[in-house]
């Protein structure tokens, strides 16, 4: 496979620039193969290519803050958010940290403390939990992370992204995985879906990019449709 994108970094930053940063707006951002598959030998990483992993990295740069579910800090092997110099540099040009900070939403809250995502974070990551999460299991992330409860018994979507619009980070860009996914559907909170669409057939058990609780229609508007060799790069937003 060619490492050669086929599109350039600036056309993205043209293409996903976004048009405030004090309103807040959620953003997902997903792979998926022609087929439907969310996942390829049970991760996303391998139905990317350099143009989806370029595109990635410039929809973090435009973020705030990069929201994860729990499983997906698992599945995936999170770490920290690795950003290349000349987005850093883009960042502190205007007025940003380096790099967003990562916000994991959990409820059983089962993370290692010892994990990449905590270890290799730059900021203090947030756990997005809820008030009547295990006691002991708080008390050993809060030694490596900012606890938010957002709401009493379980995690209320909507209390998750005020709680970051609070914190100062309104621009959330949601990195899944597909249960976070519905959950926001569900809630009506998504506001775009960046979508690269995979060149590759898959077949197999692999779920869809969101399993939500209900059935709903949502309609969305198409921003962008950007060839990348044979990668398709697509931004959707809702249609209001």
């Amino acid at each position: 496979m060619s490492e050669d994108p086929g599109v350039t970094r600036a056309q993205l930053f043209d293409a996903y620039g976004l048009p405030d940063r004090a309103t807040p707006r959620i953003r997902m951002n997903f792979v998926m193969s022609l087929d439907g598959a969310v996942t390829l030998d049970g991760r996303s990483g391998g139905l990317g290519d350099p143009a989806d992993r370029l595109a990635m990295g410039v929809l973090r740069t435009l973020a705030d803050v990069v929201l994860v579910g729990a499983g997906t800090v698992r599945a995936e092997g999170y770490g920290g958010l690795r950003l290349r110099a000349e987005n850093r540099a883009w960042r502190r040009e205007h007025g940003l940290p380096e790099a967003p900070r990562i916000a994991i939403v959990s409820s059983a809250l089962e993370l290692d403390p010892a994990g990449a995502v905590f270890a290799e974070a730059e900021g203090r990551p947030l756990v997005l939990t809820h008030e009547a999460s295990d006691p002991a299991r708080r008390a050993a992330l809060a030694e490596v992370a900012e606890l938010v409860d957002c709401g009493v018994e379980r995690v209320e979507p909507a209390l998750v992204r005020d709680a970051l619009a609070e914190r100062g980070m309104p621009q959330v860009l949601c990195e899944g995985g597909p249960h976070l996914f519905g959950a926001l559907l569900d809630a009506d909170l998504v506001d775009e879906l960046c979508l690269s669409l995979s060149p590759l057939l898959v077949s197999g058990s692999a779920g869809r990019i969101a399993q939500g609780l209900t059935q709903q229609t949502r309609r969305m508007h198409l921003v962008h449709a950007i060839p990348a060799r044979d990668l398709l790069l697509l931004r959707y937003a809702r249609a209001r």
